[in-house]
């Protein structure tokens, strides 16, 4: 897009507006209407040239437009798939924990004794497989309990995402709809202004009798002519803004990868943590069963 923009910028520029009211003079009229009729033709074909690569920035804002719009749409199922899965989990980590808590305040003691009473040796070793499997269940309720967290990160993600294109998308439709046709109709504007000054240049080329009203008037028109480019050309500025907000949609998006990468990263830390609390968790257990007696 930005390439777009640099090439559109030169080949308006290369209209060379001010050029169409210049002449040489009364003593070589006819050669001045060839040479005036050759720079209209030439300003012509630049112009279609031009209009070419508004219409094809024009094509391409609008399917960025679409995709957006499509975007958002898969945002919102995204979201809604998000919303119930966090629901799911909730389910599952309060059923889970209600598990653990029965298993560790009444089925572990329970089997406990039962092994102490029995005379049988191997019983300690199937309640400390159950205590292993338990151990690996609350586990499990840990992860889901991570993956409720990260749901709840991701919910804000995908609504910031989603406002990121719906800002997106109304900067292209007020492109599509305002800067471009501003474009258009500017560059025609500047087109018939120009082609009035060469008109009326001619004419009064045609009526000057004397040499000396023909330089005064050739001196003025060549001011006006100027002056009249300077004003023409202030007419397509407004391509400034489109580079503006390009340049703002790309500082956006390094901002975005930015944030997501410092995300990343705080996410990894407490992953880390998570993995040392896990450890310090596995040496109390560990501590605690040496200090059981063994019957």
């Amino acid at each position: 897009m930005g390439v777009l923009l640099s090439d559109l910028l030169v080949n308006v520029k290369g209209l060379a507006i001010d050029e169409l009211g210049e002449s040489k003079g009364f003593l070589s009229n006819i050669p001045f209407i060839s040479s005036i009729s050759k720079k209209i033709e030439r300003f012509k074909t630049k112009y279609e040239n031009v209009e070419v690569q508004i219409d094809k920035i024009e094509g391409q804002l609008d399917q960025a437009r679409i995709q957006m719009l499509k975007d958002i749409t898969m945002f919102d199922e995204l979201y809604a798939r998000n919303l119930e899965y966090f629901y799911d989990l909730q389910l599952y980590i309060r059923a889970g924990e209600e598990i653990i808590d029965e298993t560790r305040n009444i089925t572990i003691p329970k089997i406990r004794q039962e092994a102490a009473d029995s005379k049988d040796h191997m019983s300690a070793q199937l309640v400390s497989d159950f205590e292993d499997t338990v151990n690996r269940f609350e586990k499990k309720v840990h992860d889901l309990k991570l993956s409720k967290t990260m749901s709840i990160q991701t919910a804000p993600q995908i609504r910031l995402i989603q406002n990121n294109d719906k800002l997106l998308v109304d900067k292209i439709q007020t492109a599509i709809l305002s800067t471009i046709p501003l474009w258009k109709s500017q560059i025609v504007i500047a087109f018939g202004l120009a082609r009035q000054e060469t008109a009326l240049k001619l004419q009064k080329e045609v009526n000057d009798t004397t040499n000396e009203l023909l330089l005064k008037n050739s001196a003025k028109l060549k001011q006006n002519t100027v002056e009249v480019a300077k004003e023409s050309e202030k007419g397509i500025i407004e391509i400034e803004t489109l580079k503006q907000v390009n340049k703002d949609l790309i500082d956006t998006i390094n901002e975005t990868i930015k944030i997501q990468q410092e995300g990343r990263t705080r996410r990894e830390k407490v992953e880390e943590e998570l993995l040392a609390i896990e450890g310090e968790m596995k040496n109390s257990l560990l501590a605690a069963r040496k200090r059981e007696p063994f019957k």
